[in-house]
């Protein structure tokens, strides 16, 4: 119960003043003129000035209410290093049972810090004010965290908290704690395909003293090894890393283990470096005019991003018709330069048509099986010419070609189909128009070039009438070789009988034969898709490896995988770390970075004051470690109504506040009814009377 005086005057506020200015100015010339009774004139006149004030007694019922502290207990990833975790349970039970020795004292008990995939960091003062947003600031009496110092969000002032109370911190981990950690100093975020990036680290030992030490780095790029070098730690590291292919190219930076650290997780670091290709540099050579000769150029053409050198032999060296030099071709055929100097700096050969016709000696078909072997690309687009004589594969080629001609031309209206092999490879799956059963709604074709048995190897992914191959897929060394034994794809491009995909069938084979990693026919694939990760694999067998898939913490977990379409499967896993994942299935290893490249979680594990103290000294409160001996040493906590006295050596302060909840209120007008009336009469009855003695 408490009592009150509230005014509510009867008149404005201004009114007010000027009665008071009045009643001011007639007492003093009462009393300078020494009048007979005025103090009586005076209190009355007062009392009346009293009355238009209007004083209102109140009388408050009130509930008292208990102060409110939070004790925030760290579950961060680093804090499930060494038994960090255990002491952390512990000392909660510790704070509980000291709490309840002291009456009057709500807990909030708020678990912070557990990874939810998207955030980087510890992040304990976020967590602190989401669980007191429903409390009042006056009837919070102080918080406590538990944790190993490692907070990344702590306010650069105390206003900043929300509440003016005591923040204590109780440090888990040891002073004595080393550990050896991976800096990066220099990321670049692009590099050209096939050129160098420099990446720049250093190798930290914390808790050691600062000595210098021998450690041994290994430096890999999407999972493969390609450096190991012996570092001293401290010092600055430069090392050149190849971009091999475009898109996300992975490189870890792994250091040996320091004897005795808390945790190898952290001597990894990544750099995600976007490989970026230059203009892809296609040779196309046309053989014999025909009607489907510019469909390969207008594709190649069309895409901003290929180099075309384009050559078409319209007249044999041996033709002598009587045609002046000065009206043959501006530009004699550089055999030379292409096919021995410049060969390996294109990307894909492509053969149209070509015959033999003594403009290329054989040795330069030697040089392009060499190059193909080296991990170039060759396309050859038949026709006519290659079941004669005069085929392209009565060369060196002939060595690296998927099929051989049988001599035999079919020249009869026919569709080509997508064979089984094809519904499960990527070039050919899934083709806009494709049928389960029964020929697909292309448009027909009317010669097919017929071939022998497939080479060892060698994919028929697409065929004809009687499961004749039509287009054939191989590998051959490092490089790539397709054959076309058709050269009336150009009626899909002229739209004939409603045409076909000619241009996404050119596009996926041309890039096939370019190594571009969408198009493999065994890879592994991963993406983050919100608050999953999706995992694809990609394979020719009729059931998927295993896929493992291993967090960056170092858990491992079996993805279940679904059949999606032929030869492609799916599975999703739920995303609760940042960091480096990496997925395997069989010879098949795929990394991909979830958040930042290197999570703030694993950058520093070492148990740490030096955060936290600047805030919680300017709070008042206190900061221990409670596990730097064998038993855990936590402080008793001690209620206090001092705003000074909030920590000690060995315990720490929690203010008791004065809040409460109000639950009824009395009012007693003091000049209002028969109670005023009274005041008021009697007040002049009394001057009345004085005058009239």
């Amino acid at each position: 119960m408490s009592l009150g005086v509230v005014w509510s005057p009867v008149i404005p506020l201004w009114a007010l003043g000027l009665a008071a200015l009045a009643v001011l100015a007639l007492s003093a010339l009462l009393l300078l003129s020494r009048s007979r009774g005025a103090w009586w004139r005076i209190g009355a006149m007062a009392l009346a000035l009293l009355a238009l004030g209007n004083p209102v007694f109140t009388q408050e019922d009130r509930d008292p209410l208990q102060s409110v502290v939070a004790v925030v207990l760290d579950r961060s990833a680093s804090q499930s290093l060494a038994d960090r975790r255990r002491i952390t349970d512990e000392a909660r039970a510790a704070i509980e049972r000291s709490l309840a020795r002291s009456p009057g004292f709500e807990i909030r008990w708020i678990e912070a810090g557990a990874s939810d995939g998207q955030t980087d960091g510890t992040h304990l003062f976020e967590a602190l004010r989401s669980g007191l947003a429903d409390v009042p600031a006056e009837r919070v009496g102080g918080a406590i965290l538990v944790t190993d110092g490692q907070v990344h969000d702590v306010p650069a002032q105390a206003a900043a908290i929300g509440f003016t109370a005591p923040v204590h911190a109780l440090i888990t981990g040891r002073s004595t704690d080393k550990d050896r950690r991976v800096v990066l100093t220099q990321t670049p975020r692009f590099g050209i395909v096939q050129q160098s990036q420099t990446i720049g680290f250093r190798i930290e030992d914390n808790g050691t003293g600062g000595a210098a030490a021998p450690a041994t780095v290994t430096i890999s790029r999407d999972g493969e090894v390609i450096e190991r070098r012996t570092v001293t730690t401290g010092q600055a590291v430069n090392t050149s890393v190849q971009i091999t292919h475009a898109g996300a190219n992975i490189i870890e930076i792994e250091v040996d283990g320091l004897p005795g650290e808390l945790t190898p997780i952290n001597n990894r670091a990544v750099v995600v470096i976007d490989g970026i290709r230059e203009k892809l540099r296609v040779l196309l050579v046309s053989g014999e005019p025909h009607a489907g000769e510019r469909t390969w150029r207008n594709l190649l053409k069309s895409d901003a991003g290929v180099d075309l050198v384009h050559f078409t032999i319209l007249r044999p060296p041996e033709k002598q018709d009587g045609t002046p030099i000065n009206e043959l071709s501006l530009i004699a055929f550089p055999t030379r330069e292409l096919f021995q100097v410049k060969i390996r700096e294109f990307d894909l050969i492509i053969f149209d048509r070509y015959a033999q016709q003594g403009v290329l000696p054989l040795i330069y078909f030697e040089n392009i099986a060499r190059y193909v072997r080296a991990g170039g690309a060759l396309l050859i687009a038949a026709g006519p010419e290659h079941a004669t004589s005069a085929s392209i594969n009565d060369t060196p080629l002939e060595t690296i070609l998927p099929a051989a001609p049988t001599g035999d031309v079919m020249e009869r209206p026919f569709h080509a189909r997508v064979s089984d092999t094809g519904r499960r490879h990527p070039v050919t799956r899934a083709l806009p128009g494709m049928a389960a059963e029964g020929n697909p709604q292309w448009s027909r074709w009317f010669r097919l070039i017929e071939s022998r048995q497939p080479a060892q190897g060698a994919m028929t992914v697409m065929d004809g009438p009687d499961q004749r191959p039509v287009l054939l897929l191989t590998r051959q060394g490092e490089g790539r070789v397709a054959l076309l034994l058709s050269d009336h794809i150009w009626l899909w491009a002229r739209g004939f009988e409603g045409g076909g995909p000619h241009l996404e069938l050119l596009r996926r084979l041309s890039h096939w034969l370019m190594k571009e990693p969408e198009l493999e026919e065994e890879s592994l694939r991963l993406a983050v898709r919100g608050r999953q990760l999706a995992v694809e694999l990609q394979t020719m067998a009729e059931r998927p490896e295993t896929v493992t898939l291993t967090r960056p913490s170092g858990d491992s977990v079996t993805v279940a995988m679904q059949d999606a379409e032929p030869g492609l499967w799916r599975g999703l896993v739920d995303i609760n770390e940042l960091g480096l994942w990496r997925a395997q299935a069989g010879r098949l290893t795929r990394l991909i970075n979830v958040g930042p490249p290197n999570p703030r979680e694993f950058t520093d594990v070492t148990s740490t004051t030096r955060l936290l103290e600047p805030l919680v000294r300017a709070t008042g409160g206190g900061i221990w470690r409670i596990s730097e001996n064998a038993s855990l040493n936590v402080p008793r906590i001690v209620p206090t109504r001092s705003a000074n006295s909030l920590r000690g050596e060995d315990w720490m302060g929690i203010r008791q506040r004065d809040a409460s909840v109000v639950r009824g209120i009395g009012i007693l007008p003091t000049f209002a009814g028969l109670l005023g009336l009274i005041l008021l009469l009697g007040a002049m009855t009394a001057v009345w009377a004085r005058e009239g003695r």
